[in-house]
């Protein structure tokens, strides 16, 4: 989450503040430290304004005393969707190119298409970047490739299926190559490719909770997304994610995360300066479902 520009922090009531992180957690198992006060001033300024508030803290309180549910949302939106760029971090890419990608493509054999999955799309500079990568590496991303995004947030998947971003996103992250190739400038705006778009599927999913049907994905992309949950969070989600993952399958966390695995069930692997993690032991049977939705 970014913190620039942070007003300073209006005064919560204890049990205002205590109310807002219950409900932030309840409903997206992020939890908000009250050293993060400033952060919250910061993310709901714009609803409070909106609103007729005075500030945040005022925000806060009224909503405590009179939940409106669209406002919920918005606040738990704001709280919950961190700042993204295109290609962040290039050795995942690397790795995933060079080595993880041919790897799969070989094992299946043109059996059926790899799968990846974004599992925190944000507003969709990863999946977008993802397969401009692979279509410049590989050639038109319908010769055995399917993209499968998620998110939270209704309000930036929203936007990721527009695919259309500013000049200040494109500019984070972005080769002046790929942009030029694989968007059209409208005035200030760039606007992804069809061929690009039409190859991410979107959807909203809540990490935290039980996942609906999917298909077996071969890898795994849930890169700066645990360090916003708790130890036993972190468990559940990676159990899930162990569910949906194919066999031999990877998974790719940030630069900074572990994986949280007592019991030793995820083997790390290093590929160039990136870790990518496997399944120590893979069990059929729960596989067997996601197979079934080919």
């Amino acid at each position: 989450m970014s913190t620039a520009a942070a007003p300073s922090s209006p005064s919560f009531a204890p049990d205002d503040f205590a109310w807002l992180t219950r409900v932030v957690h309840e409903r997206s198992a992020i939890r908000i430290e009250e050293s993060k006060a400033y952060l919250v001033a910061t993310r709901l300024a714009s609803i409070a304004t909106e609103g007729g508030h005075a500030d945040v803290a005022a925000l806060i309180a009224h909503l405590r005393r009179q939940p409106q549910e669209r406002i919920i949302e918005a606040v738990v939106d704001a709280l919950t969707t961190n700042e993204t760029s295109w290609l962040r971090d290039s050795h995942p890419f690397h790795a995933l190119l060079e080595v993880v990608i041919p790897e799969i493509r070989d094992r299946l054999g043109g059996s059926r298409p790899t799968r990846i999955w974004s599992a925190a799309c944000s507003t969709g500079q990863e999946p977008y970047g993802l397969a401009i990568l692979l279509r410049d590496k590989f050639g038109p991303l319908t010769n055995g490739f399917e993209i499968h995004a998620s998110d939270l947030s209704e309000r930036v998947l929203a936007k990721a299926r527009a695919g259309e971003f500013s000049q200040v996103e494109v500019n984070r992250g972005l080769p002046a190559r790929l942009l030029v190739e694989y968007f059209d400038q409208r005035a200030t705006r760039w606007l992804i490719s069809d061929e690009i778009r039409r190859q991410i599927k979107f959807r909203r999913l809540n990490l935290a909770q039980p996942f609906p049907p999917m298909p077996a994905v071969d890898v795994v992309l849930l890169r700066n997304v645990l360090i916003y949950f708790d130890n036993p969070t972190k468990q559940a989600i990676l159990e899930r994610v162990a569910k949906v993952l194919a066999p031999q399958g990877y998974l790719l966390l940030g630069s900074t995360e572990m994986v949280v695995d007592p019991e030793r069930r995820w083997q790390p692997q290093s590929v160039g300066a990136s870790t990518v993690y496997r399944l120590a032991e893979q069990n059929p049977k729960q596989h067997t479902e996601h197979r079934r939705l080919r």
